[in-house]
C-alpha cells in the first residue's frame, strides 16, 4: 500500500566546482554570453549617461539614463515573460539578443534625438528581461540541480567584477572614443554574445507545447503569487537587498570623498560573499544560512546613525554586501518550488522584481534624502530591511521544509506544481 509520507531526500550528488561547470560546453556557452552582454549593457550605460550629462546637465536625467531599464524589466514580467519556457529556447534567447544588437546599434547613431534614446533604453531593458529569463531556464536545464547554485554563484561573480570593470574601462574609453563609438563597440559585444550562444547552446526538447503570450504569462503569474512559499520567497529577493541598494545610492551625498571606497567595499563584499556561499558552502549549510545572511544584509548600516569613522564605514559596507549571497540559497528552494514547465518565466520574473525594486530602493532613498540626513535615511531604510527578513520569516521556513520534503523529482514535479 502506497504511503503518504514524503520520499526520503536522495544522497546529494558531489558538487561541481567552476572549472567543472566550465568544461560542460553549454554552461560554457551561456557563462560567456551572458558575461560579454553584461560588460555591453554597462559601456552603453555609462556612454549614455556621459551624453547625456553632456546635453542636459540634469542628474535626474542622468540616474535614469544609467538605471531607468529596469523599470521597463516589469512590463516584461507582467506580459511575455512565458516566451521564456517556449519550445524552442535556443531560437528564443538569439532572437532576444538580435533586438538587443539592434536597439544598442541604434545608440551609435550621432544625431539621435535623447527622447528617442530613452525610449530604445526601455524597449532594450523589456527585452532583456525576457533574454534574462531565457538564459535562466536555460541554465536550470543545462546543469545539474546540484550545480545550480554554484553556476549563479560564478554567474554573480562575473557579473559584479564585469561591471566594475565596464564602468572603469567606459571612462577610459570616452577619453578616447565620443559616446557613438563606445556604443558601436558594445553593439560589437553583443553580437559576439549572440555568436557564442548561437553555436554553444542546445535546444531543449521538454518543453510545453502550448503558445507563449499574455494569456500564458498572466495564469503562470497568478499561480506563483497565490502560493505563500514562492510568494514569501520572492519578497525576500526582491524587498531587502532593493532598500539596501537605496543605502548605497546614498554614498555619494553622505560623503563625497568615500563614496568610491564605500562602493568598491560593497562590491567586494559581494564578490566574496558569492564565493564562499555558492562555493564553499553544502546546499544543507546554504539553506541555513540565508535567514542569518539577509540579517547580516542590513545591520551593519545600522552604524551608520551613529556617523562612523571611514575605517569602521567602509567595513561595515564590505561585510554588508556579503549578505547579499542570501539570494542564492533563497533561489534554490524557489527553483525546487517550480514546475520545469515554467522555470525561464519564473526566473525572469524573480530577475525583473529584483532590478525593479533596486531602483525604486535607490528612488525612495534619494527622495528621503531631501528632507533628513543621509546617514539617517541608511539607517531608516536598513531597520525596514530587517523588519522584512524578520516578519516573513515563518513563511519562508515554511517554504524550505517544503524545499527538503520535495525529495524526489517526482515528487517535486507533483507537488510544486501550481
Amino acid at each position: 500500500m502506497p504511503s503518504d509520507a514524503p520520499s526520503p531526500l536522495p544522497a546529494q550528488p558531489p558538487r561541481t566546482g567552476y572549472r567543472a561547470l566550465l568544461r560542460n560546453r553549454e554552461f560554457a556557452g551561456l557563462y560567456t554570453g551572458f558575461t560579454l552582454a553584461v560588460a555591453a549593457s554597462t559601456l552603453a550605460g555609462f556612454a549614455l549617461a556621459t551624453l547625456v550629462d553632456h546635453q542636459t546637465g540634469s542628474p535626474l536625467l542622468t540616474a535614469l539614463s544609467m538605471y531607468g531599464a529596469t523599470f521597463a524589466t516589469v512590463l516584461g514580467a507582467l506580459t511575455l515573460m512565458s516566451v521564456a519556457d517556449g519550445h524552442r529556447p535556443r531560437r528564443t534567447l538569439t532572437a532576444l539578443q538580435c533586438v538587443s544588437l539592434a536597439v544598442t546599434a541604434a545608440q551609435a547613431l550621432p544625431a539621435l534625438p535623447l527622447a528617442v534614446r530613452f525610449a530604445l533604453l526601455l524597449v532594450l531593458g523589456f527585452f532583456q528581461s525576457l533574454g534574462t529569463g531565457a538564459r535562466m531556464g536555460l541554465l536550470a536545464e543545462a546543469v545539474p540541480t546540484a550545480s545550480y547554485a554554484t553556476a549563479r554563484s560564478l554567474m554573480n561573480i562575473t557579473a559584479g567584477a564585469t561591471a566594475v570593470l565596464g564602468y572603469a574601462a567606459g571612462a577610459a574609453l570616452l577619453r578616447l572614443l565620443h559616446p557613438p563609438g563606445v556604443f558601436t563597440l558594445a553593439a560589437v559585444l553583443t553580437a559576439t554574445a549572440l555568436a557564442v550562444t548561437a553555436a554553444t547552446v542546445r535546444e531543449r526538447s521538454v518543453r510545453p507545447t502550448s503558445r507563449p503570450g499574455l494569456r500564458r504569462t498572466r495564469t503562470a503569474n497568478r499561480a506563483l503569487f497565490s502560493r505563500s512559499g514562492p510568494r514569501a520567497l520572492l519578497l525576500n529577493l526582491w524587498v531587502p537587498g532593493g532598500l539596501i541598494v537605496g543605502c548605497e545610492a546614498l554614498f555619494l551625498s553622505y560623503a563625497p570623498d568615500l563614496a568610491g571606497a564605500l562602493l568598491a567595499a560593497a562590491a567586494a563584499g559581494m564578490l566574496l560573499g558569492d564565493l564562499i556561499v555558492g562555493r564553499l558552502l553544502t546546499a544543507g549549510q546554504r539553506s541555513r544560512a540565508a535567514f542569518p545572511l539577509r540579517l547580516l544584509l542590513a545591520a551593519p548600516f545600522l552604524l551608520f546613525a551613529a556617523d562612523p569613522p571611514p575605517g569602521a564605514a567602509i567595513a561595515a559596507v564590505f561585510v554588508a554586501g556579503a549578505g547579499f549571497a542570501a539570494t542564492l540559497p533563497l533561489q534554490e528552494r524557489l527553483l525546487a518550488l517550480t514546475p520545469p514547465a515554467i522555470r525561464g518565466q519564473v526566473q525572469g520574473v524573480d530577475s525583473a522584481g529584483r532590478m525593479t525594486c533596486q531602483g525604486l530602493g535607490a528612488a525612495l532613498a534619494g527622495a528621503a534624502a531631501q528632507y533628513a540626513d543621509p546617514g539617517t535615511v541608511m539607517t531608516a531604510l536598513a531597520a525596514l530591511s530587517l523588519t522584512v527578513t524578520l516578519a516573513s520569516r515563518p513563511f519562508v521556513s515554511r517554504a524550505r521544509r517544503l524545499h527538503h520534503d520535495l525529495g524526489t523529482p517526482d515528487r517535486r514535479e507533483e507537488r510544486a506544481a501550481p
